[in-house]
């Protein structure tokens, strides 16, 4: 990557915006996981035998609702969503492992986007597209290494090793 020299405000902002984002997918976990309540009721819970996929992918009317639906009850499907909502949240909150959760970030939203569509509300953009933008513009300013452990991870022998765990 680049060297950046940002300025404190900057460096804040892509903290901010990394511990949002990485708040939005470990929520998005925890509820599915244990029912909060919030978008997910106890009853359907993960933990309770609750599908985090079933509901939404199943109900799908757009242009490729069959090829959704048709994955809806894949235990598979399931287990990589939950990995990727836990992974994912987890590197942005500690700012570990930017590029393959930029990268696995970038697809979970890419295919939510496009289970949407046509979209309803804008013809062509819509949260999670900005998501997609926000997880390429913290990887590309390095903000793992503002007020996280990025720093330190990238020292490690199996990541400088394997670069595509920076």
């Amino acid at each position: 990557m680049f060297n950046h020299n940002l300025n404190i405000y900057q460096q804040l902002s892509l903290v901010a915006l990394r511990l949002f984002l990485g708040f939005i997918f470990l929520w998005s976990f925890f509820d599915k996981t244990f029912g909060l309540g919030f978008s997910t009721p106890k009853a359907k819970a993960w933990i309770y035998g609750g599908s985090p996929t079933r509901g939404y992918l199943s109900n799908l009317q757009g242009a490729l609702a069959g090829l959704f639906n048709s994955i809806s009850e894949s235990s598979l499907v399931s287990w990589l969503f939950m990995l990727g909502l836990l992974g994912v949240g987890l590197a942005l909150i500690l700012g570990i492992g930017m590029k393959i959760a930029t990268v696995s970030g970038s697809l979970m939203m890419f295919f939510i986007y496009l289970s949407q569509l046509p979209l309803k509300t804008n013809p062509f953009v819509d949260q999670h597209l900005i998501y997609i933008l926000v997880l390429w513009l913290l990887l590309f300013f390095q903000a793992g290494n503002y007020f996280g452990l990025g720093n330190w991870w990238q020292k490690l022998k199996i990541v400088r090793q394997y670069s595509w765990l920076e």
